[in-house]
């Protein structure tokens, strides 16, 4: 049996998966990474840890199937995005731990950029606003307050990636520094027009150009990796995480969308080869490029804390014990008892943006329970998710007719029928719902013939459940105004 593999650097893990022909998961291994917060609002990652962690994970899951180096045809990457990294290009190591995509220490950095330059400079290049959720202001803080980082910097001794190039260039014994359009555009510094790093943006933010990883596109073979788990193989395709669930999705049609229900929450519709500028708070992005073929848009609507609110009322309240067990708890109670959950933990992203916000529960009586806290985080999903897709109807002229999903949560059948009946359309998930690793093998398979196009990949899709919309309409609109009013309580919390 032939293989692909896929390597998927999560948040909160990193897993390997090995595909066949038809897209099913052959073998699979995951390992948790430690999540460190050093203050309030930090989040930090040991990207040591990290890349220790992939070699051991590609290792377990090539030893529990006896996958041989022969039948492993390619291998792709997915990541989390934004994640951000500096190390020195001659020891490997980093200067600093990885500053994760929540991570909101550059919060006044942010805000003075705000009122020097403006989100607009920002969005007309990069369909990015100015949030702390990018790499671009992260690079600035560790020049800036790491000692000897910038000198280094400056004289080509440091290397800046997210963690896409961070793994590429340990899988390649530092050969490689490179990175594909899709991380690229999540940095806020490449312009979305030239998929080329923006000089002027650089300049403006005072970063070295030498910090920077060579952009190539999401499909194609860039070298063969030299570490051990998988020596010789062709390292072919890169892909950020939630475009890599597109394209698992086979979302290759301008008008189709996708959600990903992960630690965060995220939309994204593909617009085609055409750029689509966002006037309702989503964020303009590369959706892939495959090969030579012009790169594909997409809008997206981000959410920060959706899955991970669940691991927050397990570790930090211990009202569950396993993820799971939150859907048997907010079975125990019939609605959520007038009770609201905004998880603004890291603020709040699409459509708001808003840093300032904080995290609030609100309609408290004493009649709530911890059964209609579980169903107020789940159903917190379902109003952030509603949020994106208003604002993604707005944009781009069109009406959703369904909606594609994956990750984690989407087992959670209350949420996916609760989700359905906020959208008013038909959500439907997959057979196969480990997308995000789906679509790095796709991207590596393509660029090296193991598929031969995208309509190959379209016949290996197969629906696994459909959820209907059944809600009335008065007690859909009473949930929509109880998460607006929960939504203003949750504004301007932090001066």
């Amino acid at each position: 049996m032939k293989v692909i593999a896929a390597i998927d650097q999560g948040t909160t893990s990193t897993r390997c998966i090995f595909f066949n022909k038809k897209g099913e998961i052959v073998s699979m291994a995951q390992k948790e990474h430690r999540q460190i917060f050093p203050k309030p609002g930090w989040v930090e990652h040991d990207p040591v840890e990290i890349a220790k962690n992939t070699l051991e994970v590609i290792a377990q899951a090539r030893i529990s199937k006896n996958i041989s180096l022969g039948q492993i045809m390619a291998c792709g990457i997915t990541n989390q995005r934004e994640t951000t990294v500096i190390w020195n290009k001659r020891t490997g190591k980093p200067y600093y731990n990885a500053l994760v995509w929540q991570d909101t220490r550059v919060g006044a950095q942010a805000e003075a950029l705000e009122k020097s330059t403006g989100s607009a400079y920002f969005r007309e290049k990069t369909g990015l606003p100015i949030s702390t959720y990018f790499s671009s202001l992260k690079i600035c803080w560790l020049l800036d307050n790491v000692p000897g980082l910038r000198e280094d910097a400056e004289q080509g001794l440091a290397l800046f990636g997210n963690m896409d190039t961070f793994t590429v260039w340990h899988l390649t014994g530092g050969t490689l520094h490179i990175t594909d359009v899709t991380n690229a555009s999540r940095t806020q510094l490449m312009n979305l027009e030239t998929l080329a790093w923006d000089r002027d943006i650089l300049a403006r933010l005072n970063i070295p150009e030498t910090l920077l990883p060579v952009i190539r596109s999401s499909s194609e073979v860039y070298t063969q990796i030299s570490a051990e788990p998988l020596t010789g193989v062709p390292l072919s395709g890169i892909l950020g995480d939630q475009q890599a669930a597109l394209v698992g999705q086979t979302c290759f049609q301008p008008g189709e969308a996708k959600n990903t229900y992960g630690t965060g929450c995220f939309m994204l519709l593909n617009t085609g080869e055409k750029i689509v500028p966002s006037t309702h708070g989503l964020l303009t992005t590369v959706a892939y490029r495959f090969g030579e073929s012009p790169a594909c848009y997409a809008l997206e609507g981000s959410v920060a804390v959706t899955g991970s609110l669940v691991q927050w009322l397990r570790d930090n309240l211990g009202i569950i014990k396993n993820s799971k067990d939150i859907e048997t708890l907010a079975q125990t109670v019939e609605d959520n008892g007038g009770a609201y959950f905004v998880p603004a933990f890291s603020g709040l992203y699409a459509p708001y943006w808003e840093s300032s916000a904080r995290g609030v529960i609100a309609g408290l009586t004493r009649f709530v329970n911890k059964g209609h806290i579980a169903r107020a985080v789940l159903e917190a999903t379902a109003y952030q998710t509603l949020d994106v897709l208003r604002a993604m109807e707005k944009d781009a002229g069109i009406t959703l007719r369904s909606l594609k999903v994956d990750g984690g949560m989407v087992i959670n059948e209350l949420l996916m029928q609760f989700q359905a009946d906020m959208l008013r359309v038909p959500v439907i998930r997959p057979v196969m719902i480990e997308t995000t690793a789906l679509g790095a093998a796709y991207a590596a398979g393509l660029a090296t013939g193991f598929w031969e196009n995208q309509e190959e990949l379209k016949e290996n899709w197969g629906k696994d459940k459909e959820w209907q919309p059944g809600m009335d309409p008065e007690t859909r609109q009473k949930h929509m105004e109880g998460w607006q009013k929960a939504i203003e309580r949750s504004r301007n919390w932090e001066d």
